[in-house]
């Protein structure tokens, strides 16, 4: 006869192990201790086998009767219910230790060591820090658990903030990281999917930059006037004759750098392109390089941080410097001085466009193209960096009166 609950709970413990039957293989086993414990008996491939169902009252035997009624499905089709359930058990301990946290972590790992793909090292810290805006609300998950509306209200969180291009990089770096689940076989799907369109769109801005001839005169006065402890002066003086990235600027070691032969090849791992860059270098600028050598040399950054060589010099030091000086961000930032070159060059007439954009090291999405410029236009790209150099020069001296306002650093 089928089991009562009445019955269950009147079963007493005996010198030797009960066995109440349910049916269907299923038995409540009364230990001599008092313990109450579900077994199915069943057999698969001729032998016998045993699977624990649970301890009641945990499990009532509404409950065990369905849980039996799922391992005969198993074993119809041929499976073996005991085994199911220890795969149960492991993809339960994979998972739980397969946070978002975890495999975030994993995949920034990976995308630092991914060869000519990999990330630049500012790159790496951005974007490690925006996925940290996401981990504070779903890293503790595992990434199997994760529901698109999780993923929403982390990134809404930031969008709360104002902070509406960091809500947007945020929620395209989460996808990332589950698009790299997913393709190593610990999650189906990506739940970012679908949640393009759910963001606020930023206001698109552009680094702010001085274009104007007569102002670019006034700026470079200003930077020769700057007056404050450190290399800050010295690597504003450097960054319009290079117009490289601000990142690659701080980062330049010594190393990379031929003052004989007037070059700098920033390797293609600290480079947003990921190729490797050559930088031809005026008189001007070996010159001003040589009097940083004396300081910072023969190894090592040519920037350092003033708290240890062992660190290049802060990204907000460029910037803070042109705000001592009385620009505001709205007027000139580090990266703007790549945009006057560009904008200088472009408009001289004199060079190649080709020329301009490898000296500006922007890709080339047809590969034969760019390795057909990259060859063309060196010596082009020589001559105009001697060319440039001494237009900032005509520029630095085209007034006699540097604007008070702006001559020193306060």
């Amino acid at each position: 006869m089928a089991l009562t609950d009445v019955a269950i709970r009147n079963a007493k413990p005996a010198a030797k192990a009960i066995k109440l039957a349910d049916g269907g293989g299923m038995f409540l086993l009364v230990t001599p201790a008092g313990g109450k414990l579900w077994r199915l008996k069943y057999r698969v491939d001729g032998r016998e086998k045993l699977l624990a169902i649970g301890a009641y009252p945990e499990i009532g035997l509404g409950e065990a009767r369905r849980r039996r009624e799922e391992a005969r499905e198993l074993i119809a089709l041929g499976k073996d219910p005991s085994r199911e359930k220890q795969r149960d058990k492991v993809r339960a301990r994979v998972q739980a230790a397969d946070t978002f946290a975890a495999i975030c972590d994993e995949y920034c790992e990976k995308r630092r060591r991914d060869g000519s793909k990999g990330w630049a090292p500012a790159t790496a810290i951005r974007s490690e820090y925006l996925l940290s805006l996401v981990c504070g609300s779903i890293g503790k998950l595992p990434i199997g658990e994760i529901e698109p509306a999780d993923v929403l209200t982390a990134a809404r969180r930031i969008e709360g903030k104002g902070k509406l291009e960091s809500a947007r990089r945020s929620l395209q770096l989460a996808g990332a990281v589950f698009r790299y689940a997913v393709a190593t076989a610990r999650l189906a799907s990506d739940p970012t999917r679908d949640l393009r369109g759910a963001l606020a769109a930023p206001t698109v801005t552009h680094y702010a930059a001085i274009l104007e001839p007569v102002k670019v005169g006034e700026l470079l006065r200003a930077i020769d006037g700057y007056e404050s402890l450190g290399l800050t002066r010295l690597a504003l003086q450097l960054a319009p004759h290079v117009f490289v990235r601000p990142g690659e600027l701080r980062h330049a070691r010594w190393e990379e750098v031929d003052l004989d032969g007037a070059l700098w090849t920033i390797p293609a791992e600290k480079t947003k392109m990921r190729k490797d860059h050559r930088v031809p270098l005026s008189r001007q600028a070996v010159a001003l390089l040589r009097e940083i050598h004396a300081l910072t040399g023969p190894a090592g950054f040519v920037f350092p941080s003033v708290r240890t060589r062992a660190r290049p010099m802060s990204e907000n030091t460029l910037n803070a410097g042109l705000r001592r000086l009385g620009y505001t961000s709205d007027e000139m930032t580090a990266h703007g001085f790549r945009a006057m070159a560009a904008t200088l060059l472009n408009e001289s007439g004199k060079w190649h466009p080709d020329a301009i954009e490898r000296a500006l090291a922007h890709s080339d999405t047809d590969k034969v193209r760019a390795a057909y410029t990259r060859g063309a236009h060196w010596q082009e790209r020589v001559a105009m960096a001697q060319w440039w150099g001494d237009h900032l020069d005509t520029l630095r001296k085209g007034a006699d009166v540097v604007p008070i306002e702006r001559a020193k650093g306060k």
